[in-house]
């Protein structure tokens, strides 16, 4: 579940560092939060953060260098006005950037209003670009799917299948093969976009991989930096059964590409058997290898059938 709701202290707590900004106003309402509605109906985290806007309420309003110009050269009515009409806005938070004075009216309204006003010397553009990934994270739709998740051959991989079955064993081997970790055993899964879904590691899990006999390994200690990875979108999951389950459950050649909906978005899917003789990690990377020509629009099983067809044209001739 993701949560409704983030407090003004929360989102200057947590890039005091990166924005290098001050709270300036509005100290006396911290925790003034998004409003609850408005997160749940926004498609994406850019409905909840953006430039001075009237017609967009309940949203993370940015007064840059223009904003400022907009609000200052009226008369004095109209600036009163102009700022007044941000009050009926009822944003959780103000953020002056571009290194610019927000206009002692406006600084006044956000006490006599208590909404937050910070202050920074970065730019409007780029304030706009971290917070709004930053809550995009926040209030994106979440899921934990256990298996192990990894970048190979630059593709999102989710390894699931059933207990005991030697994924973690399969993730070591492709570990050693080149290929790096984003997570064993449980995966966050984030739906970032209405098109993409990204996984990361929880954090008490952070590089390590469990295997048995062996017990927990530091991934990023043992093979280096370039073994592991932070995050990942997801693109391909590849299911390992065991040789009755295939034969029950799956068909040999499928006359369509498998897939499996996460959170409303549906991720390709392939199925390989677990069995004695096999060399699995070969097997997944060629399966990632035809899931990268199949996203190039490139169809092995269709330019086959293509082929077949072609083929019984001619004998019939």
């Amino acid at each position: 579940m993701k949560p409704t709701s983030i407090s003004a202290e929360a989102l200057f707590e947590a890039h005091r560092e990166t924005l290098r900004w001050e709270w300036i106003a509005g100290h006396a309402h911290p925790e003034r939060r998004f409003d609850e509605a408005a997160v749940r109906d926004a498609q994406s985290a850019a409905d909840l953060v953006g430039y001075l806007n009237y017609i967009h309420p309940y949203r993370v309003q940015i007064v840059g260098r223009r904003e400022v110009a907009y609000l200052s050269s009226s008369s004095v009515e109209d600036q009163e006005r102009r700022i007044s009409r941000i009050v009926t806005l009822e944003p959780p938070v103000l953020i002056g950037a571009d290194g610019v004075s927000p206009p002692d009216r406006l600084v006044a309204m956000c006490d006599r209003a208590e909404i937050p006003l910070f202050v920074t010397s970065e730019s409007a553009g780029q304030v706009i670009d971290i917070v709004r990934a930053y809550l995009a994270q926040l209030f994106a739709d979440r899921i934990t799917r256990h298996g192990v998740f990894m970048d190979i051959l630059g593709l999102g991989v989710l390894l699931t299948g059933e207990s005991g079955l030697g994924k973690s064993e399969l993730g070591l081997e492709l570990i050693s093969r080149g290929h790096g970790l984003v997570a064993d055993d449980a995966v966050d899964l984030y739906k970032v976009s209405q098109s993409a879904l990204e996984g990361r590691c929880p954090e008490l899990l952070l590089n390590l991989l469990e295997v048995r006999g062996i017990g927990l390994l530091d991934i990023k200690a043992i093979f280096g930096e370039t073994a592991v990875r932070r995050k990942m979108r997801l693109k391909l999951i590849v299911h390992l059964v065991r040789k009755e389950t295939m034969e029950r459950e799956f068909e040999r050649l499928p006359y369509e590409p498998l897939y499996e909906d996460i959170l409303g978005i549906p991720v390709r899917k392939v199925v390989i058997t677990v069995d004695a003789g096999r060399n699995l990690a070969v097997l997944v990377e060629a399966a990632v290898r035809n899931t990268i020509l199949q996203l190039r629009g490139i169809d092995t099983y269709q330019e086959f059938i293509e082929r077949h067809q072609r083929a019984m044209e001619q004998g019939d001739e």
